[in-house]
């Protein structure tokens, strides 16, 4: 099965000024579909060829023969799940039943923005910052480079993009302001439920 940039779930400049269009034109249009456009030519021809992302992604997990397909395949998952992890007018206090896991998990709401905030500042070089599900109980984890929850048996729920190429025209080196501007105007809190279900 040949993979296809998906397209974004809102028009290129529906996240300004917080994200620019031209940051989505190079961050969707070129690095996401590079990652697309390898993990096709990877996987041609192979026994992975007609597997899901996932499929790939846990096949491929851990095996330095094949961290080239793992790499991409991942950095094509994060991405698709990064863009549905913003939308327009987003942030605020989260609904009801997903503000009552995040104060048994963290202690409150400010918690939550704090250790989030903490794991995408802190997270070296490039990679991701995630809030996800592990068992029945909401943890916030970073992942380096292409690395993502879904190898690790955890379930993903909300995850920001750090490597530079996400931020860096807006932001240039000022990564905890993109961060805030993330999680005080554009988190998808509608995406974490869903997931959530």
């Amino acid at each position: 099965m040949a993979f296809t940039l998906p397209d974004l779930p809102y028009p290129k400049d529906a996240l300004e000024p917080h994200i620019s269009a031209r940051t989505l034109e190079f961050h969707h249009g070129k690095h996401h579909n590079a990652y697309i456009t390898n993990l096709n030519n990877l996987v041609k021809g192979t026994v992975l060829e007609n597997e899901d992302l996932e499929n790939i992604i846990k096949k491929t997990s851990g095996d330095a023969s094949k961290a080239g397909m793992f790499n991409n395949a991942a950095q094509t998952w994060n991405h698709t799940f990064y863009w549905h992890s913003m939308k327009k007018s987003g942030g605020g206090q989260p609904p009801a039943g997903i503000a009552k896991m995040i104060n048994e998990a963290f202690g409150g709401f400010d918690k939550f923005k704090e250790e989030f905030k903490n794991a995408a500042t802190t997270q070296f070089g490039s990679g991701w910052a995630w809030l996800v599900r592990e068992g029945t109980a909401l943890k916030v984890i970073k992942t380096s480079n292409a690395d993502t929850p879904i190898a690790h048996g955890q379930k993903p729920l909300l995850t920001i993009d750090v490597w530079e190429h996400a931020y860096y025209l807006d932001y240039q080196n000022r990564r905890p302001d993109y961060i805030t501007a993330f999680i005080d105007n554009l988190l998808n809190w509608e995406f974490v439920s869903q997931n959530l279900k």
